[in-house]
């Protein structure tokens, strides 16, 4: 279980060597206890100990931590031909503290307290923005770059705006800087900007991270927020849309909130545009020349709200088969929502009881790298299911998955890695039936757990037969 790793983390290296021995020690323990608490991923309390005073060591920071990890992005990325989607987003991690002054705020919210009263009630917790790489079919490669930080009190944009226009605050003194610092960094990281698309929901709507984008010579789509003034200044570009001819007609499945399918169809509309700066910053920032695309759902659906996007684009749309790429690309933007979600879930980050903003940065990092390991097996199979298994699996792991799990018939012929991925899922409650798909990531987080756990047995049963 330890051989990719080895291989994920060999550029990782710390002002001490003792750091790096001890960070790889951590991960693989975090890695074999996935869901457990520290005390008992470790297992005694010399282990424990040493794991506290690594995650609180001032020497150690989230860049340290994932430094291997992100030259390992770089390297899939540059053996992946075609084009690499960079998703961005950010979450909060939430802890259930009382002293919030040692690690921050996220949020307010109204609860009621022990006698039913009303109350509103201050989370602590940190903030992650997270930058995600993967490919145009959905296979995850790793992530590319991370913010985290902490708000001590409810005093930025929001108090700032009560004193000036919004436009007016430097993009420098908002929180949104993070998505024009992991551009930049995704970018230099990955190289070949030419070939990457940052894709972004409404809130990448900056027009600073436009201009950042064009400054790095990449690509970026995102969703609009903002109805911007384009060309003269005398039309948004809602009023533009709304005149633009139909391009086409775009017939997709979906699934609602409680699993039902139906189809829907979109009218598509795209045009290019020059996009205007915001009014009090047009002496800082050049205009854009952008596409925007149009997709609007004909009809009101039962069970769910209608699909009505508007995407903003630098690059050029030239037909209908143009457009539906770009609807399918910020439709993978979703895989960074599972990120996150496998993260808090699987990991559960929030149940940590680390008491300092710090620490907590520390053990996200590293889970970060745990949470990508999963989701990539669980994309690896859908995307290229007849891989060798020992691209994921060693002679070792698929002999106690084919001992746990027999096949079911008998199998001729090469053995394929949806085979083993399967079998670990079916470990995890995956119950493989006819008409199942493929298996998800929670179960294969769960086959992961039981599958270190016959490990240990087997290497168990090694040192008592020796």
């Amino acid at each position: 279980m330890t051989s990719w790793l080895d291989e994920e983390l060999a550029a990782c290296e710390f002002a001490d060597a003792r750091l790096t021995k001890r960070f790889k020690t951590l991960t693989e323990q975090l890695s074999e206890g996935r869901g457990e608490t520290i005390p008992m991923a470790c297992q005694d309390w010399a282990s424990t100990k040493a794991a506290y005073r690594f995650l609180s060591n001032q020497k150690v920071g989230e860049q340290e931590i994932l430094a291997g990890h992100f030259q390992a992005t770089r390297q899939r990325s540059q053996s992946t031909p075609g084009t690499i989607l960079v998703l961005h987003d950010t979450t909060e991690f939430s802890f259930q503290r009382e002293d919030v002054g040692s690690i921050g705020v996220t949020h307010r919210i109204h609860s009621k307290d022990s006698n039913g009263r009303p109350r509103l009630r201050t989370l602590c917790g940190i903030h992650m923005h997270s930058s995600l790489a993967v490919t145009t079919g959905g296979l995850p490669l790793g992530v590319a770059a991370v913010k985290f930080w902490t708000r001590k009190k409810f005093k930025g944009t929001n108090a700032l705006k009560q004193k000036r226009h919004f436009t007016r605050i430097p993009i420098e003194k908002k929180e949104s800087l993070r998505w024009l610092e992991n551009l930049k960094q995704s970018t230099a990281l990955l190289g070949d900007s030419q070939r990457l698309v940052h894709v972004g929901d409404r809130e990448s709507d900056i027009y600073e991270f436009f201009c950042a984008a064009d400054e790095s010579k990449t690509h970026f789509l995102v969703r609009i927020c903002a109805d911007r003034q384009i060309d003269d200044g005398d039309c948004t570009i809602s009023e533009q849309m709304e005149q633009v001819r139909l391009n086409g007609l775009h017939r997709l499945e979906i699934q609602d909130k409680n699993g039902n399918n139906s189809v829907a169809t979109l009218e598509l509309r795209y045009q290019r545009v020059r996009i205007l700066p915001p009014l009090l910053k047009r002496n800082r920032y050049p205009e854009l020349e952008v596409t925007v695309i149009y997709a609007q759902e004909r009809g009101t659906p039962s069970g769910r709200d209608p699909i009505d996007w508007k995407l903003m684009t630098d690059l050029p749309i030239h037909s209908k088969a143009d457009a539906i790429e770009k609807l399918d690309w910020y439709a993978s933007r979703w895989k960074i929502e599972t990120f996150h979600k496998i993260l808090k879930s699987g990991c559960r980050t929030e149940e940590s009881r680390l008491r300092a903003a710090d620490r907590l940065v520390n053990l996200v990092a590293i889970f970060s790298i745990l949470a990508w390991r999963i989701f990539w097996m669980t994309m690896l199979n859908r995307t290229a299911p007849d891989l060798p298994p020992s691209t994921v699996f060693s002679d070792v792991e698929c002999q106690l998955l084919d001992h746990r799990l027999p096949d079911r018939k008998p199998h001729c012929g090469p053995r394929h890695l949806s085979l083993y991925i399967t079998k670990l899922a079916r470990l995890g409650g995956y119950l493989a039936r006819n008409n199942d798909g493929p298996p998800g990531n929670i179960v294969m987080w769960r086959g992961l757990s039981k599958l270190s756990n016959l490990l240990e047995g087997f290497y168990a049963d090694q040192l008592v037969g020796n």
